[in-house]
């Protein structure tokens, strides 16, 4: 599902209200999916919040995390790491650039009524239509080019984070454009189906 992860929260001695177990404990956002996890640290790993840690399968490179416990819902993790997704998420945004600026040039419309762009918080036909324009006359070469050349928008980061976490905390977000959507898993079924926009 992920193979490298965000650190949300670290707990050493683990959740105070669980009493099953003690063991360390983190919350960390994945780096491609966007999926929240619930991580078992090694016990002598020290983790900040933002740090990136391997969270895939290949063990040699597990140098902090033990093993993943699971995929967990944005309500089950701790009100330190729900105040982090957002910060945690423009660090990932500004750390994977090129791919979210590829967003920007290549995203096109869902329906004949809507598009791509229009589905990120606050950016309305207006300023669709501003980007595409500028569009034409080349790509965009990252987010601050984006930024200088269509001037109605600001810091097109944070644009791209809050419609992250929309998608992550969101029940009802009809189209994913990002974030892997939470999807129950039904006795004897695998996992839900993949997300709607990728």
């Amino acid at each position: 599902m992920e193979d490298y992860a965000y650190i949300l929260d670290y707990l050493p001695r683990g959740r105070p209200d669980q009493a099953r177990s003690k063991e360390p404990l983190a919350y960390a956002v994945g780096e491609r999916n966007f999926v929240l996890l619930e991580l078992v640290p090694k016990s002598d790993a020290a983790l900040l919040v933002g740090d990136r840690v391997h969270v895939g399968k290949e063990p040699a490179l597990k140098d902090k995390i033990d093993h993943v416990r699971g995929r967990v819902r944005f309500e089950d993790i701790t009100h330190a790491a729900q105040s982090e997704l957002r910060p945690v998420i423009e660090q990932i945004v500004r750390a994977d650039e090129s791919r979210f600026v590829e967003f920007f040039n290549t995203a096109g419309p869902i329906t004949t009524r809507m598009h791509m762009l229009e589905l990120l918080p606050g950016l309305g036909k207006k300023l669709m239509w501003a980007i595409l324009d500028e569009r034409k006359r080349g790509k965009f070469q990252s987010l601050t080019d984006l930024d200088t050349r269509v001037k109605a928008l600001h810091q097109p980061q944070k644009l791209l984070a809050h419609r992250i976490e929309m998608e992550i905390t969101g029940t009802h977000e009809k189209y994913h454009l990002f974030a892997q959507p939470f999807v129950e898993r039904e006795e004897g079924r695998g996992p839900g189906p993949p997300r709607g926009m990728r």
